[in-house]
């Protein structure tokens, strides 16, 4: 076979090194089919014996294995390690690597006599595979398109979120160096390490996804991996209206407030859905348009055909090196960009995002973490004074006027529902107080029997918002005023109900 070390057949040799293990293999066997040959080994069921360390339910993709299983699986591994050429195996595309793989584990099980049904030895090549060419023990979550985030606190517990609710699974590594390896193998993948000496590191996946380690000695319990996943189809904001997130009218808001070129702040907490709607809304940027992007970790999904993108680098084992956010800002204004676009605003960049808004690039967009719109203002002021500028408050707050338009809040609700809660103007200043104004509010309204929140997106009864002059020049007024009446909700006595101010 050509991924083996020669091109003699010497699977046996090769195997031999892996041989003190076979007694306790054999005792596997026997564990698991006492009185039956080989062959006939998948007919009885195992044996009582005691219970797994992780009790909790799981579906189908989250398997549990007795300590037997992964004894099995080691030995197996390290033989197969002795066995194939890793230099020739790298020189095979995915497919072929792994049929390489299956072969060679395949001839390795029946040499060392190891007595397994015909599910068992199907599941113990996919999981060497994945551990030789994947994600090992990550990539039956990875597959799944339903899980939002996957988090990983040590060798023996993971967590993942799915439908807004967080969930225990029986997936387990070898050890945590085996998890330590996993973290290495995807934060290589963008240039980035973590070891001791770096031990916290973000990157992301092949398909985007974000990636965070926090390594020992920092991490207590061995390594903690969190990774946000992105699903593999780009969401739009149509699909947000079939999640309820938002409605049809708030929709077509939204829609004419990224066409317009408003400068936009999308705010939320952690997991509210920030990055996802922020994608959403570049949809309807038109395609002529020059975007440039700055990220920490790349995971903006742009559908444009004239889309740079910039990421953030760390610094070097001397400490030099670094490439922080604000260079990426000052720099995008030297590439003649129509928007640029910051994947998270977090530090003294907001500075620069803000200038960078108010200099001619209108259309820009950022998000930042925050609980309502006039929170995420306060967040704005504090991170422009943690760059060390010296000036007054109500500086800082007209800058902030003369360069925000539009403030949307994304929210995730108790039930784990995530919803778009406002969309609100920056109007000005009033005195020292910036004024705002509500153009689409989400109320609760109540409670199912099944504990799902009940509530309601509707118009604060504005006629004619502060970017109506930019809606008028792009010729979306009349979609604007539609949209705006049809998103009205009336009392009981059929009056509007309105809230207009933030």
């Amino acid at each position: 076979m050509f991924g083996r070390r020669s091109n003699e057949p010497q699977t046996e040799r090769r195997v031999t090194p892996a041989r003190p293990a076979e007694p306790q293999t054999t005792v596997v066997a026997e564990t698991r089919a006492p009185a039956a040959p080989p062959r006939a080994a998948a007919a009885p069921p195992p044996p009582p014996s005691p219970p797994p360390k992780r009790p909790d339910p799981a579906p189908e993709t989250q398997r549990r294995h007795s300590e037997e299983y992964y004894d099995v699986k080691s030995t197996v591994f390290n033989a197969l390690i002795d066995t194939i050429d890793l230099t020739q195996l790298s020189k095979l595309d995915a497919v072929a690597a792994r049929e390489e793989i299956r072969d060679i584990v395949s001839e390795i099980i029946q040499i060392k006599n190891v007595v397994m049904s015909i599910a068992e030895q199907e599941e113990l090549l996919e999981d060497i595979c994945n551990d030789v060419l994947g994600y090992g023990p990550l990539e039956p979550l990875l597959a799944r398109d339903d899980i939002a985030d996957i988090m990983v606190n040590g060798a023996n517990t993971t967590f993942i979120e799915v439908g807004g609710k967080v969930q225990k699974t029986g997936v387990r590594f070898a050890d945590n160096q085996q998890l330590m390896n996993i973290c290495q193998r995807i934060v290589s993948q963008v240039g980035r390490r973590v070891d001791e000496s770096s031990p916290i590191c973000d990157a992301r996946l092949p398909d985007g996804s974000r990636v965070n380690v926090i390594a020992p000695p920092l991490a207590i319990d061995g390594p903690a991996l969190t990774i946000r996943k992105f699903k593999k189809d780009r969401l739009k904001l149509e699909q947000l209206v079939k999640f309820g997130s938002i409605t049809p009218e708030a929709k077509t808001i939204l829609e004419i407030i990224g066409r317009v070129r408003c400068n936009v702040i999308i705010s939320g907490g952690t997991g509210s859905g920030k990055t996802t709607l922020l994608n959403c809304l570049t949809g309807s940027i038109d395609h002529d348009e020059r975007i440039i992007t700055c990220e920490d970790s790349a995971e903006l999904q742009l559908q444009q055909p004239h889309v740079v993108r910039l990421e953030t680098r760390p610094p070097n084992l001397e400490g030099e090196g670094e490439i922080k956010m604000r260079d990426l800002i000052k720099n995008c204004l030297r590439m003649r960009p129509e928007r640029i676009i910051v994947g998270e605003v977090r530090g003294p960049e907001a500075f620069d995002l803000l200038q960078a808004m108010n200099t001619g690039h209108d259309g820009s967009m950022g998000t930042l973490h925050a609980n309502s719109p006039r929170e995420a203002l306060s967040r704005l002021e504090s991170m422009i004074m943690m760059g060390g500028y010296a000036l007054p408050i109500k500086t800082i707050r007209e800058m902030i006027c003369g360069s925000i338009d539009v403030i949307i809040q994304a929210s995730r609700l108790r039930d784990g529902s995530r919803k778009i809660t406002h969309v609100t103007e920056v109007l000005g200043m009033e005195e020292d107080t910036i004024t705002l104004q509500n153009l689409v509010v989400y109320d609760i309204t109540g409670e199912d029997a099944h504990g799902k929140l009940l509530g309601r997106h509707r118009s604060t009864g504005i006629v004619r918002p502060r970017f109506w002059e930019r809606a008028e020049y792009y010729n979306e007024t009349e979609r604007l005023a539609n949209a705006l009446v049809r998103s009205e909700v009336a009392d009981e006595q059929g009056n509007p109900l309105g809230d207009r101010n933030g």
